[in-house]
């Protein structure tokens, strides 16, 4: 469990509070808005009515004592700016902040941020990927441009081990996880024609050279993203 500053309760702010509250952490929230703190209480440990770019009401937080600070200001780049140069000059450990380009991120990085999201960018990514082709369900983007993608089983794959696809040579992708939806027990059989039960919905990350892959199910995928256009 962490202990979270939250400094802006808009969207971003308040969808952050609610899942961090989901991941058992502490979360300070604060911004200028009654209304919108006192939307955030179910979910926050603490909140205070105050303007982040007063030093003198930031100095009263105590800012070393957070593990995360989230700069989350997103309809006044100046303030959140001087967000970021205060929480960082008062010590904060780490400060994360929100841009909506590139140029602002630039801004943020030399002046205390030590790293930016672009909630708008990586949605928009997250869309374009995810629905451009029916047969990706889910997407996640890591570092050096690869991704985990969950992706339903290619018709032509239907009935084959994954040894004999050699998929890590032909396409340069790992399976990491096999979903076999819509059963109470689903099979996945293996070289010694024991079956391996798994309950409904459920994610088998238990992958093995010799698991058959059906039509229906779903596979946990990592590679590049070109390399996955080419399985599809």
């Amino acid at each position: 469990m962490k202990n979270i500053l939250v400094i802006g309760a808009g969207r971003f702010g308040s969808f952050a509070t609610i899942k961090l509250h989901d991941l058992g952490h502490q979360i300070m929230v604060i911004d200028q808005d009654e209304a919108r703190i006192n939307r955030l209480m179910p979910y926050a440990s603490d909140a205070r009515i105050g303007d982040s770019t007063d030093e003198s009401f930031m100095k009263t937080l105590g800012i070393p004592s957070y593990d995360l600070c989230i700069v989350s200001i997103g309809d006044d780049f100046l303030s959140s700016l001087q967000t970021t140069f205060t929480v960082k000059e008062l010590g904060a450990k780490k400060v994360v902040a929100r841009a909506t380009s590139s140029r602002q991120e630039k801004f943020l990085l030399r002046n205390g941020a030590d790293a930016v999201v672009f909630p708008e960018r990586e949605l928009g990514y997250w869309t374009a990927i995810r629905y451009s082709s029916e047969n990706i369900s889910d997407y996640v983007e890591l570092s050096d441009g690869y991704a985990i993608f969950e992706i339903k089983v290619p018709d032509r794959w239907s009935g084959k081990r994954i040894v004999d696809l050699d998929v890590r040579r032909k396409f340069h992708i790992n399976i990491l996880g096999i979903r076999s939806p819509g059963q109470n027990e689903t099979f996945s059989r293996y070289g010694n024609g024991v079956p391996n039960e798994r309950p409904k919905n459920s994610m088998n990350m238990d992958v093995r050279f010799d698991t058959v892959l059906h039509q229906g199910e779903t596979l946990l995928v990592l590679g590049l993203p070109e390399h996955i256009q080419k399985v599809l």
